[in-house]
């Protein structure tokens, strides 16, 4: 009998994430992404919660209210500036930017659309003012060892040094 997904078992699982209005897929995460339930929650509380009891291969379809969870949108958090007046390494849909306000605290902002002459950043999260469905397929489910848990997932894996030449075998 399969394990089923509950706290401190380790999880693999793939995604996407759809757009309910246009059925536009706006994510998809092919190579299983790993955590460990209930120790690091990487993915929205509801869907967190949608997964409890799930086994390996279990698909399962989660609809999403990014106004419930992100707020609605805020207008005056999208600016349009002249091309010229943004740095260079900006200049790409899609970028993220990393700005500070007057008060100190740290957004991040998007890259949204561009075009000759003026650049567009938005600063609220994608899903803002979106109804999304994840679709989850479960990879793995096992219990979690003691490193996983302490890094909330997959340890990270530094690579093999030779101290002798410093250099990677």
């Amino acid at each position: 009998m399969s394990e089923t997904i509950r706290d401190g078992k380790y999880v693999e699982l793939t995604y996407k994430v759809t757009d309910r209005k246009s059925g536009h897929v706006l994510t998809c995460v092919e190579f299983p992404l790993g955590y460990v339930h209930g120790h690091n929650e990487i993915l929205a509380p509801a869907v967190h919660r949608e997964l409890e009891g799930k086994r390996a291969g279990d698909v399962t379809e989660v609809p999403i209210d990014g106004n419930r969870i992100f707020g609605a949108r805020d207008e005056s958090l999208v600016f349009t500036d002249r091309i010229e007046n943004v740095p260079e390494e900006y200049r790409r849909v899609g970028t993220s930017i990393l700005m500070e306000s007057d008060t100190g605290r740290m957004r991040s902002f998007i890259v949204t659309r561009m075009d000759g002459e003026t650049l567009t950043v938005d600063g609220n999260n994608p899903l803002c003012g979106r109804e999304v469905l994840f679709t989850l397929e479960i990879v793995t489910v096992r219990d979690a060892t003691g490193d996983e848990v302490r890094a909330g997932g997959a340890p990270a894996i530094a690579p093999d040094i030779d101290p002798s030449t410093m250099r990677p075998v």
